[in-house]
């Protein structure tokens, strides 16, 4: 499928291992960006829509146990494809700005890298989910694994699985930045909150022409 970026509002993804600051730097930009007039829709994957809560219990909490990797990516997939039908393009399409964290490459790193499935084949059905829309930015918080994990006092199913895993995803998550450096931002995510949200500003500017 070709990679389809709207050009009405503004669509960034935040993405990056365990420990690295998403939810954090997710808030800054919000308060950043309405200080200078945006609308701004924050949202997250899985569990930005009503269906997509129930899914994130399912693949998050301990009680669910073992899945299949393949299970557990097209459940990531369904969430998705509810997430951008009913709450992305309407907010994109309205002119706002869309920060979300997680979004597709999450299910390229975790479920391709992490779970060594095929990636181009996880990507295949991410991509139909999602219509193939593509943020006009992803902001990569890369961050040590270890490190990372020791941020937790607890673990969700995810975030317990071995080092090893983790490692894999975040070698995921550089590769795809590697392949599209224009639409990438890679920031090392072990320094301070606003230091790292410093890093991240100069990278959205450019694309703020397009919200209302």
């Amino acid at each position: 499928m070709q990679p389809f970026f709207t050009d009405t509002g503004v669509f960034i993804a935040l993405e990056g291992g365990e420990g690295g600051g998403k939810s954090t730097q997710a808030e800054l930009l919000v308060r950043w960006l309405k200080s200078l007039g945006h609308t701004v829709l924050l949202t997250r994957e899985p569990g930005g829509t009503e269906i997509g809560s129930i899914l994130r219990s399912i693949v998050l909490g301990h009680e669910t146990g073992d899945l299949s990797p393949r299970t557990e990516a097209l459940l990531y997939a369904a969430d998705k494809a509810e997430h951008v039908d009913q709450v992305v393009l309407p907010a994109l399409e309205a002119g706002k700005i869309v920060i979300t964290d997680r979004y597709v490459d999450s299910a390229l790193a975790y479920q391709g890298a992490g779970r060594a499935l095929e990636v181009d084949e996880v990507e295949q059905v991410a991509r139909w989910a999602t219509r193939s829309l593509r943020p006009h930015l992803t902001v990569v918080l890369d961050i040590d694994p270890a490190m990372g994990l020791a941020r937790f006092d607890g673990a969700d199913r995810i975030e317990a699985e071995p080092l090893e895993f983790h490692q894999r995803v975040r070698q995921g998550f550089i590769d795809l930045a590697v392949r599209d450096p224009e639409h990438y931002l890679v920031v090392p995510a072990g320094g301070s909150a606003d230091a790292v949200h410093a890093d991240i500003r100069p990278a959205v500017e450019p694309w703020l022409g397009q919200a209302r």
